[in-house]
């Protein structure tokens, strides 16, 4: 869009730039060409753009992906937007805060990448929203004020170093890709602005850890970063302990401590007995027959690679709202990993029940102990479901959830239609055992 382009539609919809607002609009639309090159969009991706405003991105975006999915907090934008896309099907626009509208439905339109002008008063928040894990998204592509994208790209010993640097750092690999100058914009701003790359970390670039618990920790850190590390922590272990561990002084301030030492400090106060433990392959089963009888025992490398038959629990967590929650199983494990699961599962030990199996993992696995469970299917081994004979439960809990690292990568809660419509377009996003749990909890609850 040129420039008069974008003050005709400012003045046609009554908008006066807001600076609360953080309402800086690109108007050089050589720029906002190259920034949407940067995002790489193939057809069959689904684009998010958070803060379209006028559409000097959106324009070039929209021509080259399967789905457009707008997000606009000022109402006559928004409705600018969607008078403006009202013949283009694969545009959607919602009137919403970036920081808090609900990006869980995304998961079924994978791939998503994420591209957005950023105001700097929310820019935090809105990055927050989306990328934190687990996050449907797969690349993004954001622009916002030089100082705050330093802020991301900062080590330790920077001034600029903080939670906000090791919040996207750690699941992210942030590269800014050039500096744009304020009169690419109206108004203009008074400082320059950074186009940012933000590709996913490699799991296994750190291992395993408690995202949830790092976060806590660094929040505590740092809400008094000049105060030592030491000061700010849990009293067990012992914070010489662990900072002799990590390699730093046991005066040490958050600020001086890099990702990596953040990651090993976090597994130095996770009490999670199995945090480190992904799967035992000496685990012993018990194998049994067609009829589900005992038959003989063997080790879980054995039953997985001689596919005989074995015994499992599968549980599906419900809330008060009705969702449900699932679980991402770990990169770290031997099978299926990365895979959305049931809330919790497992094999039954050698001589266990199906009923002592089903709450001894929902205790391993998300930290969640004395619920009512409810019985709600039986099925047979088949191929599908990896020679398993599964007994399905369902509990009610709204409470906290705590798992080990090694084993559960993140859960997250979805309703019903989430999961429907995910299910529908992207199987292969699932274990197989759970697509046979989710048609069983289905019919027991219809």
């Amino acid at each position: 869009m040129k420039p008069s382009e974008i003050r005709h539609v400012l003045e046609n919809h009554e908008v006066r730039p807001s600076k609360s607002l953080g309402q800086n609009f690109l108007t050089d639309e050589n720029v906002a060409r190259w920034i949407v090159n940067q995002l790489d969009i193939q057809p069959d991706d689904c684009v998010v753009e958070v803060g379209p405003g006028t559409g000097a991105l959106t324009e070039h975006a929209v021509p080259l992906c399967r789905k457009m999915v707008l997000v606009e907090f000022d109402a006559r934008l928004a409705e600018y937007q969607r008078q403006r896309w009202a013949d283009t099907p694969h545009v959607e626009v919602h009137h919403a805060d970036g920081a808090s509208w609900d990006p869980r439905g995304l998961f079924a339109e994978a791939p998503v990448k994420f591209l957005g002008n950023l105001p700097y008063s929310a820019g935090g928040a809105i990055l927050q929203n989306f990328l934190s894990r687990p996050s449907p998204v797969k690349k993004a592509v954001v622009m916002l004020q030089k100082e705050f994208i330093d802020r991301i790209l900062a080590e330790p010993g920077d001034e600029a170093y903080g939670l906000l640097s090791l919040r996207i750092q750690k699941n992210w690999i942030p590269k800014a890709l050039k500096t744009i100058p304020p009169e690419a914009f109206h108004p203009r701003p008074k400082i320059d602005s950074t186009v940012m790359l933000l590709t996913p970390r490699p799991v296994k670039d750190l291992p395993p850890y408690d995202d949830k618990l790092m976060d806590e920790l660094m929040r505590k850190g740092f809400s008094q970063r000049r105060k030592q590390l030491k000061k700010q922590l849990p009293n067990e272990p012992a914070w010489e302990q662990v900072a002799q561990k990590i390699g730093v002084s046991v005066t040490a301030r958050p600020e001086e401590l890099g990702l990596q030492q953040w990651v090993e400090l976090t597994r130095a106060y996770d009490e999670n007995p199995l945090k480190d433990v992904a799967q035992s392959e000496g685990e012993q089963f018990d194998v049994v027959d067609e009829k589900n009888q005992v038959i003989g025992q063997a080790t879980r490398q054995e039953i997985h690679a001689q596919g005989l038959r074995h015994r499992a629990a599968h549980i599906f967590v419900i809330n008060r709202h009705k969702a449900v929650l699932l679980q991402k199983r770990s990169e770290w494990k031997d099978r299926q990993p990365g895979k959305w699961d049931s809330s919790a599962a497992g094999h039954l030990d050698a001589g266990e029940d199906y009923d002592t199996a089903a709450q001894r993992e929902l205790a391993e696995e998300l930290g969640v102990s004395d619920c009512e469970l409810i019985n709600v299917a039986e099925f047979p081994a088949s191929e599908q479901n990896g020679w398993e004979f599964v007994n399905l439960y369902a509990v009610r809990y709204d409470g906290r959830f705590r798992f080990p690292a090694a084993e559960v990568d993140s859960v997250q809660w979805f309703d019903i239609a989430h999961i429907e419509a995910w299910l529908a377009r992207r199987p292969d996003d699932f274990s197989p055992a759970f697509i046979q749990c989710w048609e069983a909890f289905k019919k027991a609850i219809s």
